[in-house]
């Protein structure tokens, strides 16, 4: 045995020693560390969301609005963003009707109007935020649509329509506004993927591949600012009982206008908006929010991907059309409209 090899033992043997035995006591040692890594995590100061200033896209309905509420309760400065004036004010009126219920001190809120998909409206619509409050202090990309359909009959504009809304609408309202926080030290951004940013379904190219780069962009992003102190989360919800899967866009552009079976029985949006709510003040990076089948499914693509690629074939061949696309483990994603 060369003395390399020696050492090498002999470390390994001294380390188990200390762990007091063999393999199963190292696992368990290394399971002990992960659990103290995460009660110190939990004892740390949660952020304040009090006075800040929350800019939440796609806050007119569904998971957007359920995260207007929460966080206008938690008593933030909002300011709402959405295409349909009308269906924002409709928020705002319920918020301001509901000031002084709780205990906390609560801000009138603010909104914003403009396409997420279009780059000028993004630009213009981050500077009339900024002049709003002077900064933004968490952004929550939630906007977004959903798709249905089967690749060789979509057209690829509805690919670039989905990805234009998904992946760089809130690439550009993130870039738009991060120089601002750059400079503060001090900011933090949220993204609404999902589950389908993970793993891929059948009849779900578009989104899935918008999903796909929205998670792979803010983890990037992540990386990169934290040295000026920023904060980001992926949040990855399953299914969530919005009308997100009524608005999808099909094969030929039209909207969809079903609400499939799992949609209906998915999450409460209100629960996954405490959920977002949740990672702002633990700060937490990648929140998953998904049910066992998705889980598994989650694990079985990264540990077992030929098994996984073979359920998902025979997923296809079931569903000769779309419209039967109900089931299965891939995700809601955002809740809101753009």
């Amino acid at each position: 045995m060369t003395p390399g090899h020696r050492g090498g033992a002999g470390g390994a043997a001294a380390l188990e020693r200390v762990m007091g035995g063999g393999p199963l006591s190292l696992v368990l040692g290394g399971l002990g560390v992960l659990l103290l890594f995460r009660m110190v995590r939990r004892l740390r100061p949660g952020a304040r969301v009090r006075d800040s200033v929350v800019v939440i896209t796609g806050a007119s309905s569904g998971l957007g609005r359920e995260c207007a509420r929460v966080f206008h309760a938690a008593g933030a400065r909002l300011v709402l963003c959405g295409r349909h004036a009308g269906r924002l004010q409709e928020t705002v009126e319920e918020l301001n009707e509901a000031a002084g219920w709780g205990h906390t001190q609560t801000h009138p809120p603010s909104t914003v109007t403009f396409d997420l998909s279009e780059a000028g409206a993004v630009e213009r619509a981050a500077e009339e935020i900024l002049r709003l409050h002077g900064n933004v202090d968490v952004l929550i990309n939630n906007a977004g649509i959903s798709y249905r359909g089967n690749i060789l009959e979509t057209d690829l504009s509805v690919q670039r329509a989905v990805m234009d809304t998904n992946y760089f609408g809130p690439v550009a309202l993130t870039q738009a506004l991060l120089p601002s926080m750059v400079r503060r030290r001090s900011g933090h951004v949220v993204v609404i993927s999902s589950i389908q940013g993970r793993i891929a379904i059948p009849h779900r190219s578009a989104y899935a591949a918008s999903k796909h780069a929205t998670q792979a962009y803010f983890d990037c992003l992540r990386a990169e600012v934290e040295r000026y102190g920023l904060e980001v989360s992926v949040v990855s919800p399953g299914y969530i009982r919005t009308n997100l899967s009524r608005n999808a866009l099909t094969g030929d552009g039209s909207q969809y206008g079903v609400l499939d079976r799992t949609t209906a029985m998915g999450r409460d949006p209100a629960d996954v908006a405490r959920a977002v709510l949740e990672a702002v003040r633990r700060r937490s990076k990648d929140v998953l929010l998904a049910g066992l089948l998705a889980t598994v499914a989650l694990y079985l693509r990264t540990l077992c991907p030929a098994l996984f690629f073979k359920v998902m074939a025979i997923r296809a061949r079931k569903e000769q059309r779309p419209e039967a696309a109900g089931g299965g483990a891939g995700g809601g994603g955002a809740g809101g409209e753009t």
